[in-house]
C-alpha cells in the first residue's frame, strides 16, 4: 500500500534488521517514519533470514563491541516485552580455537574485562560436558553461558509490529531509484512515488551498491550457504548442547543446537562467492563446496552431526574489508545515515544499532562508542 502522506521526518532505505531497528525506535520517539524496503520484510533477499543468529558478548575485536552487546542484550529483552514474544535463547556459546588463539586470548581478557560470565575448557572437558563435540586434542573453549541465539525472522517482524503501532508507515516491493539532497532535505525516488525528509537512513545490506553513485561503499556482497543436518537429539537438542564457533585449519564456521529436531545447523565465515544486486543468485548445490565445506567441519569436529542434510539456505553478507561495521555519515551529507557491513557477526546487534541510529536522526549525536565505525578508517579515495 502506498503512503498518502509524501514528507516524513525520517526516510529509511533498506528494511531488513538494522533498518526495521531503526524504525521501531524512532517511531517510539513519535518521529514521522517511513520505511522503503525492496521486498517486504521478514523476507529471503538479505542476510537476516534462516531462522537463527548467535548472540554473544565477548568479542576480540574493539572494546567497544563489548559495550554494544551488554546493550543489545537489554534491548532484545525489552523487545520481548513489548511484542510479547521470545526471540532470545540462551543456550550458550561455545568458541573454539587452538590453544595458542590470539582471538580466544583477547575474548578471555574481554570478559575478565567486563565481567562477562566465561570458562576456560579443554578438548577433554568439552568432550565430557558435550559428548557431542569432539575438538582436536590443542584445541581450547571459551564457554559463554549467558549467550544462546535470536530467532532472527521473527525479531525482524517484532520490529516491524512495534514500528508499526508507533505510527511508521513501511512501504514494501519499492525500489529506491534515486537520492538526492537539497536545501536541507533529502528526496527518494522510487517506483511508487518520490518521498521527502528531514533525513535518511542507509541499511540496504548487500543492495548497497544499488544506492551508487549517490554512496559508494567499501562493501563487498558475497553468497553464503548453510545447512542443517539430522543429528541425535540426545547430543544436539537445543536443551542440552550450546551455540558454537569454531577457527581451525579447516576454516570458520559457526553454528546451533537441533531445535525441536530440525537438525544442527551450521555455516562457514570465510570464503564465499561474489555477488551483484541483479544477479541470479545459485540455489545450494549450485557450486561444490556448497556441501563439502559444512561436512569438512562437521566431521572435523562434529562427527555425530554429520547425517542426512535436512534442509539448506542461501543468503548473502554484507562484508566491509576488516569485517568491521559502518556506522557513520555521508561524506558530504550531515542528514544522511549510512549503516552496513554487518553480515557475519551483525545481527545480535540490530537492537542498539537502530538505537543508535535514531539517536543520531532525532538529536545529531549518540551516547555510544562509534568510533571503530567510522568511514575515515578507509582509504579517502574508496569513497564518494
Amino acid at each position: 500500500m502506498i503512503p498518502i502522506r509524501t514528507v516524513y521526518d525520517v526516510l529509511i532505505v533498506g528494511a531488513g534488521a538494522m533498518g526495521m531497528s531503526s524504525g521501531h525506535h524512532l517511531a517510539r520517539r513519535g518521529l514521522r517514519t517511513l520505511l522503503i524496503d525492496a521486498f517486504d520484510p521478514p523476507h529471503d533477499q538479505g542476510s537476516h533470514h534462516g531462522d537463527t543468529r548467535l548472540i554473544r558478548h565477548a568479542y576480540d575485536g574493539a572494546a567497544a563491541y563489548v559495550s554494544l552487546a551488554l546493550r543489545a542484550d537489554a534491548l532484545w529483552r525489552e523487545l520481548e516485552e513489548a511484542a510479547g514474544t521470545l526471540l532470545l535463547h540462551r543456550t550458550g556459546v561455545l568458541n573454539l580455537a587452538p590453544e595458542d588463539s590470539g582471538q580466544l586470548r583477547t575474548k578471555a581478557a574481554r570478559s575478565a574485562e567486563f565481567g562477562l560470565s566465561a570458562e576456560r575448557l579443554s578438548a577433554r572437558e568439552i568432550e565430557a560436558r558435550w559428548p557431542g563435540f569432539r575438538p582436536p586434542q590443542n584445541f581450547v573453549g571459551l564457554y559463554e553461558p549467558e549467550a544462546g541465539y535470536l530467532s532472527s525472522e521473527r525479531a525482524v517482524s517484532a520490529f516491524r509490529s512495534q514500528a508499526v503501532a508507533h505510527g511508521a508507515a513501511i512501504l514494501p516491493y519499492t525500489r529506491v531509484e534515486s537520492l538526492q539532497v537539497a536545501d536541507g532535505r533529502v528526496s527518494a525516488r522510487t517506483n511508487n512515488g518520490t518521498f521527502h525528509a528531514e533525513a535518511v537512513i542507509l541499511s540496504a545490506g548487500a543492495w548497497f551498491k544499488t544506492l551508487e553513485p549517490f554512496i559508494s561503499l567499501p562493501i563487498r556482497p558475497v553468497r553464503k550457504t548453510v545447512g542443517w543436518f539430522e543429528a541425535d537429539a540426545s547430543f544436539y537438542g537445543d536443551d542440552r548442547f550450546p551455540g558454537f564457533t569454531y577457527r581451525g585449519p579447516e576454516g570458520e564456521y559457526y553454528g546451533f543446537p537441533s531445535i525441536a529436531g530440525s537438525g544442527l545447523k551450521i555455516g562457514r565465515h570465510d570464503t564465499g562467492a561474489a555477488w551483484n544486486p541483479g544477479e541470479a543468485l545459485a540455489p545450494f548445490g549450485g557450486l561444490p563446496e556448497d556441501e563439502a565445506d559444512l561436512r569438512r567441519a562437521l566431521d572435523a569436529f562434529l562427527p555425530r552431526a554429520s547425517g542426512r542434510l535436512l534442509h539448506s539456505a542461501v543468503c548473502k553478507y554484507e562484508v566491509t574489508p576488516d569485517e568491521d561495521f559502518i556506522i557513520d555519515r555521508h561524506p558530504a551529507y550531515a542528514n544522511v545515515l549510512l549503516a552496513g557491513g554487518f553480515s557475519g557477526h551483525g545481527f545480535k546487534f540490530a537492537s542498539v544499532v537502530g538505537e543508535i541510529l535514531a539517536d543520531l536522526a532525532a538529536t545529531g549525536a549518540s551516547e555510544r562508542d562509534i568510533s571503530p565505525f567510522s568511514l575515515q578508517r578507509f582509504r579517502r579515495e574508496r569513497i564518494s
